[in-house]
């Protein structure tokens, strides 16, 4: 059987899916092939499921609290089945939620693994999507106009360190634990192994972060990453850096045991069990690019800044063509895609207006550029950094820990970049997004109001702060 369309998606994750919406939107008769659940990676075993058991951590730590707000309870009791049963049902209920949208826009949905065939009887230039159902049934052959290649990534490992579930695991098995360890090491401290080190060590769990380079958090501003160690030592997680994990040396019997080099020394560490927490890769394998001219770098593919692959009619976007590995990013990229390949002109992507998130307790954000990498471009910089400390808001809700940190262009004052640790900074960098989008100045953003009390504020005071100006501090 041979079907045509005018887009086929492979891969139903946010990318992919969201493409396929805004395809219909657009009247371009569209398909997704999904071998796995619509959704994919964010849905069901990324953002969705760890920010799911990252609140059940958060309400735990803050019940046992409850007596500094005046109000006596009993010691609280963890039930971490009932924390695996809330973050199932909210992912079926999301999942729902895009089975929806799907039928909405008339997209349909083959179940099954998609490879890319060559030119065929049936299309005289790559693209031909030849689908193996899930249910065993026949192949169906897909004949687009258009590809939009949405696979995403999977975990990472280092060799030797084989993910065994018992022992050894990334973030996917982590997600399905059915108990808590007593003790955990995390190898890699960047954005998922901290979210995960803060999650567990709220959980009561004894964490212990190996990291390679000298500092956890790398990608953020060397004074977010300063205070994120800070908070995270305050909370009892081991934070070792510079830490070279030998996996040769990986020991399994009730527990692990593992060497690593530091300062020319090996360091042995134990614990129950082990999150191998090094990254993703993009999904490329065996979907069919080698019948393609299509080219990659890097293990990731190739494109130009519409998403297009050097096959213009097939396009790549999210995890699987690297860089900013984040829903979001995979989401707009989707967009700017199929507005491309059906003639909408739209406008390209600037990551320095990319927020990224990182959903430890506290929590940081950030977009545009570090203070080191403004300097590394050749601005001259000003500053403006503001406590949480001197926040009204933040005292009420007893979270006074991280600041707001502005950094913007001596010559012209243009803000270059804003960067956050806080309590619910996720939810407050949007207003430096539009701001960048804006091109606004610190000024900009101190005159626009900031409403009292509200954690909003220190925004304000860090934009006052760049001049020296800040009221409060």
């Amino acid at each position: 059987m041979a079907e045509e369309y005018d887009l086929v998606v492979l891969g139903g994750g946010t990318g992919g899916y969201v493409a396929a919406v805004r395809a219909s939107q657009l009247g371009l008769k569209t398909a997704i092939v999904e071998s796995g659940k619509l959704g994919g990676t964010c849905l069901h075993k990324g953002c969705i499921p760890s920010k799911a058991l990252l609140r059940s951590a958060e309400v735990f730590k803050q019940t046992k609290e409850a007596d500094s707000f005046g109000i006596e309870t009993s010691e609280p009791t963890l039930n971490f089945f009932k924390v695996q049963e809330r973050k199932q049902s909210i992912i079926d209920t999301l999942h729902q939620g895009v089975q929806g949208l799907m039928k909405k826009g008339k997209i349909d949905v083959y179940e099954g693994f998609g490879r890319i065939l060559g030119p065929s009887i049936f299309s005289p230039s790559a693209g031909t999507i030849s689908v193996e159902l899930n249910n065993g049934e026949e192949n169906p052959m897909l004949i687009p106009k258009n590809v939009l290649v949405a696979t995403g990534s999977s975990p990472r490992t280092l060799p030797g360190l084989d993910v065994d579930e018992q022992y050894v695991m990334t973030s996917d098995e982590a997600l399905s634990m059915q108990e808590l360890p007593n003790s955990i090491v995390i190898v890699g401290g960047g954005v998922i192994g901290i979210e995960w080190a803060s999650m567990l060590a709220d959980f009561g769990v004894e964490v212990t972060v190996l990291e390679y380079l000298d500092r956890i958090l790398p990608t953020e501003d060397k004074e977010v990453s300063k205070e994120m160690t800070r908070l995270m030592k305050k909370k009892g997680i081991k934070i070792v850096t510079g830490a070279k994990v030998m996996p040769e040396t990986l020991k399994k019997e009730d527990g692990i045991e593992i060497q690593a080099e530091r300062k020319g020394e090996n360091q042995t560490y134990t614990a129950d069990r082990m999150l191998v927490s090094v990254g993703r890769s993009p999904n490329v394998k065996n979907i069919g690019l080698e019948n393609t001219d299509i080219e990659t770098e890097n293990g990731a593919i190739k494109t130009n800044q519409y998403y297009q692959t050097k096959e213009s009619h097939i396009y790549a976007i999210g995890d699987v063509i690297g860089g900013m590995q984040l829903a979001h990013v995979a989401s707009h990229e989707g967009i700017i895609a199929v507005e491309h390949m059906a003639g909408e002109n739209p406008m390209p992507m600037d990551m320095e207006q990319v927020p990224s998130c990182i959903y430890s307790n506290p929590e940081v954000s950030s977009v545009g550029l570090t203070e080191e990498q403004a300097k590394e471009q050749g601005y001259e910089v000003k500053t403006g950094k503001f406590s949480f400390k001197a926040i009204g808001k933040a005292l009420v809700q007893g979270e006074t820990d991280g600041f707001v940190k502005i950094v913007a262009n001596k010559e012209n004052d243009d803000l270059l970049g804003v960067h956050m640790v806080g309590p619910h900074v996720t939810d407050m960098i949007s207003e430096a997004g539009l701001a960048k989008v804006l091109d606004a100045t610190p000024w900009e953003v101190a005159h626009s109001i900031h409403p009292h009390p509200t954690l909003s504020e220190v925004m304000g005071e860090a934009a006052l702060a760049v001049d020296g100006k800040q009221i409060h501090g």
